[in-house]
């Protein structure tokens, strides 16, 4: 049977806390910004931690070996 791999993708878009949660990326501040307003732009700047009920499938389907 062959040993289950990290999917890299998944590896470079989070990275784990101290107490083992997942921090991500916010969505929605690549390009387009002109059409946001500063208030959308400003709340959603640095990171968020993933929901508790999604941590769960990503650390099984998508870091089964956790974070290198």
């Amino acid at each position: 049977m062959p040993k289950m791999k990290t999917k890299k993708a998944a590896a470079k878009r989070f990275t784990m806390t101290g107490t083992g949660k997942l921090k991500r990326g916010v969505a929605g501040k690549r390009h387009r910004l002109i059409g946001h307003n500063g208030k959308y732009i400003r709340q959603n700047r640095g990171t968020l931690v993933v929901a508790e009920v999604d941590t769960p499938r990503v650390k099984k389907m998508f870091l089964p070996n956790g974070l290198d």
